[in-house]
């Protein structure tokens, strides 16, 4: 094979080789297919990143920003029809449809492997063909998996060094066993056509084939492709839970610590809620962060403990501020792959809702120029930020914790602008279930499609849960059977709109005032009062004390209006319908007793 002197590492960079045969195996047979021109072995290192972030400076992949704002940072522009997540393109592909379910794109996995060899063949021509080994999760922890990823893209291998623990340690994880379990996870770019972009998997062979895109989402297999629909398939099968979670630790002054997991959908601030800081009324108590996207959790002694499989944050930009998400803005500060944000004229990035006023001259996320009078956005509504989760100043000193964090409680929340209370808490676990199971949101750029349309999204594992949905709810219920110290489980809405369409809760850092609440029912300290939907606080129960905000808001936020929960039911009832009678006898049990509790 011809080895590029422009592009094969000098002596010393690369060649994490394994000695697992049937991963070498699997890279030849990978190799023969695609036809690159070299294959370059990775090995995370610094020297390596330096070499690849040269290479991507030379061809254009990456703009070197201002080293003095924004140090050791760089811009990438993805083409402007790919810029999100494809879910009509994201395929399960398991021997029948029904093991995909209602909720997945189930394609054959024979004829699929077929397709994508098609387009596989030779797509590497001319290109460089990388070998990814990372790992998913601390290095000691049970949960942790291995996987490998073969991509032509130098942005990929840059991200993913970001995102995972990649080289050596997974090499080392993995050993020699030739039947240990690992993920193989092929990705091309192809030529970027949204008709030949696809993203598939396949469960029962713990493999993952993107083509076509270059976005992270579809192609840091690491990330939602592994770390959730492999992920969530594998946990049901070995008995664990991979969820779309954020994991956050709170601490009061006295010295308490609770751990909570919460599943947003996309956009809906998980970020900001995982890096909280607590308003001034808080003094000295401490919000951590073990990690802003996904959570694995395994039962251990009667409770659920979890790990951040991620290494890194790949988070939504604008809107990020100094205001809403202060460290956030401190983690992107340096060493950040920024992707479709504005450029200003001094080689700093800007985005909307970025602190200060916006440039008076920039080039926008498809490189054109821009100015405030500009009718289209600087920077795309799904720009991104890639960081490593070590410049978070509140990073949880647990996060690396093999054995997980022990957590109190469960949240789910979505953008809903009426009818979801601001807080709410279910009375057991199965009710807990029931309320991941019926969550809705209102949807944003964070996929491709239409934004403001209500969709329920089940744990915020819609897009996510690799096989089907009946049996992803049942293995919940299951779940809780095990447990002895479950956590309590809550749903908050951030986001309900008073009459003026204007949002009655100022968020961000005043989201501790819920926060507290949900820490006071686990330590069974906190008041609240039955409601036909759970446990509501009544504004006595939230401190609210030093907070500008109206009582009448106040009321609004935690009222009920019955003929809108009447609308609500009749649409959990006609999401259950819609799934084509998967959903467990036990979830549709729950959906009567709630209506029964409205008719009381």
């Amino acid at each position: 094979m011809k080895m590029s002197p422009a592009i094969f590492p000098p002596s010393g960079i690369g060649d994490a080789r394994p000695a697992n045969q049937a991963v070498l195996d699997w890279v030849d047979e990978i190799t023969k297919l695609t036809e690159p021109e070299n294959i370059f072995w990775c090995d995370g290192s610094d020297r390596e990143n330096e070499f690849l972030i040269g290479e991507s400076l030379k061809e254009n992949l990456l703009s070197k920003l201002n080293q003095k704002k924004v140090p050791r940072s760089y811009l990438h522009r993805s083409d402007p029809n790919d810029v999100a997540r494809v879910e009509q393109f994201t395929f399960v592909c398991t021997p029948t449809k029904e093991e995909a379910g209602p909720t997945n794109n189930w394609s054959e996995p024979g004829e699929t492997y077929t397709k994508l060899r098609g387009l596989l063949k030779g797509a590497m021509r001319g290109r460089t063909l990388f070998v990814i080994p990372y790992i998913m999760g601390p290095p000691d922890s049970p949960l942790t998996k291995v996987g490998f990823e073969i991509t032509d893209s130098k942005y990929v291998v840059l991200n993913m060094r970001i995102m995972t623990r990649m080289g050596e340690i997974a090499v080392k994880r993995l050993g020699n066993d030739p039947n240990a379990e690992w993920n193989r996870g092929v990705h091309s770019l192809l030529d970027i056509n949204p008709e030949r972009r696809f993203i598939c998997h396949f469960p029962q062979d713990n493999a993952i084939i993107s083509v076509g895109s270059g976005y992270g989402g579809n192609v840091l297999l690491s990330k939602k492709c592994l770390a959730l629909r492999i992920g969530s398939y594998l946990a049901r099968k070995q008995g664990w839970l991979a969820e779309h979670m954020l994991i956050l630790g709170v601490e009061s002054p006295d010295g308490r610590k609770h751990y909570v997991a919460a599943a947003f959908p996309s956009a809906c601030g998980k970020t900001n809620f995982a890096m909280l800081i607590p308003p001034a009324h808080f003094k000295g108590w401490k919000v951590t962060t073990v990690g802003d996207d996904i959570g694995w959790m395994r039962i251990r002694d009667g409770r659920l403990y979890a790990v951040n499989p991620e290494n890194g944050y790949f988070g939504v930009v604008p809107g990020t501020s100094y205001q809403s998400n202060p460290n956030a803005m401190r983690s992107i500060a340096h060493d950040t792959i920024y992707t479709n944000v504005a450029l200003n004229d001094d080689s700093d990035v800007w985005w909307e809702g970025k602190d200060g006023p916006p440039p008076a001259h920039a080039i926008d996320w498809r490189g054109n120029e821009w100015t405030p009078q500009s009718k289209e956005k600087a920077a795309h509504p799904n720009s991104r930020f890639t960081t490593p989760m070590r410049n978070n100043p509140a990073l949880d000193s647990d996060v690396e914790k093999g054995e997980g964090v022990p957590i109190s409680a469960i949240i789910f929340g979505g953008r809903r602008s009426d009818t979801v209370p601001l807080v709410y808490q279910a009375f057991d676990w199965n009710h807990g279930v029931y309320l991941g199971a019926t969550m809705a949101s209102e949807t944003t750029a964070a996929a491709t499609g239409a934004v403001g349309r209500v969709r329920r999204d089940p744990m915020a594992m819609l897009p996510f849960c690799g096989y089907n949905i009946g049996d992803y709810f049942q293995h919940w219920l299951d779940i809780g059977k095990r447990l002895t110290n479950p956590p309590l489980i809550f749903n908050v809405n951030w986001f309900r709109k008073g009459a003026d369409r204007k949002f009655l809760w100022p968020g961000f850092g005043e989201n501790m005032r819920v926060l507290k609440w949900i820490i006071d029912r686990c330590e069974e300290s906190g008041g609240a009062l039955k409601s036909p939907i759970g446990w509501l606080p009544s504004p006595h129960d939230l401190d609210l004390a030093g907070l500008d905000i109206d009582r009448n808001a106040v009321d609004e936020l935690l009222g009920l209006d019955h003929e809108e929960w009447q609308k609500e039911i009749a649409a959990h009832k006609e999401f259950f319908d819609s799934l084509g009678g998967v959903v467990p006898e036990e979830l549709q049990k729950q959906r009567d007793q709630l209506a029964a509790r409205f008719m009381t």
